[in-house]
Parts: structure tokens; sequence; C-alpha cells
């Protein structure tokens, strides 16, 4: 009898305490708050791309430019050489396309 009553007792008090710790979450500490923040800022990046940004994010660090698109590249490089004609335009074009970044 004695078991039975120490088994009920225990159920009980388990029962009666079962709420009290499901309403007391445990507050993220600084790594699990910036990884929550940067998997929402990762949003629609994917593969080396991802890696890279969460590596930069997680690390506290500003993130890195992005690098340039050829085709943007290409814009950019034809939006400085306005005015520019012949080889001095052939010559700067051939280095402005050739910088990355």
């Amino acid at each position: 009898m004695k078991i039975r009553s120490a088994l009920a007792a225990a159920a009980l008090g388990s029962l009666l305490a079962a709420p009290v710790f499901a309403q007391t979450a445990a507050p993220l500490n600084s790594q699990q708050s910036r990884m929550k923040t940067c998997n929402a800022q990762a949003t629609g990046k994917k593969g080396d791309d991802r890696k890279a940004f969460m590596k930069q994010c997680l690390s506290g660090g500003a993130p890195a430019p992005a690098a340039l698109t050829p085709q943007q590249r290409m814009k950019a490089c034809n939006g400085q050489a306005a005015g520019k004609t012949g080889d001095d335009r052939k010559a700067f074009m051939k280095q402005c396309l050739s910088t990355k970044g």
C-alpha cells in the first residue's frame, strides 16, 4: 500500500508541476538570437551564397559588399566611360571590366 501511495503522490505532483514548467521557456542566448536573426535575413539565399552570408552574419561583422554580375559591371563601366572615344575608351573599358567588384 505504501508503494501505491508514493507512486500516486509522485504522479499527482508531476501533473500539478507540469503547467509551471511549460510556462517558463528558457530565453535565447546571444548566439541563438543571432542565429534566428541571420536565418531571417538569409531567406532566398541558397548554397554557397547562403553559407557565406551566414558565416559573415554570425561572426558579427558587416556584410561583405555583393559582387557585381558581369551585366551590372558592363553597365557601370559604360556609364563611367561616357565621353571617352576610340582607343581611350577601349583601354578604359578593358581595365574597368577586368576589375572585380
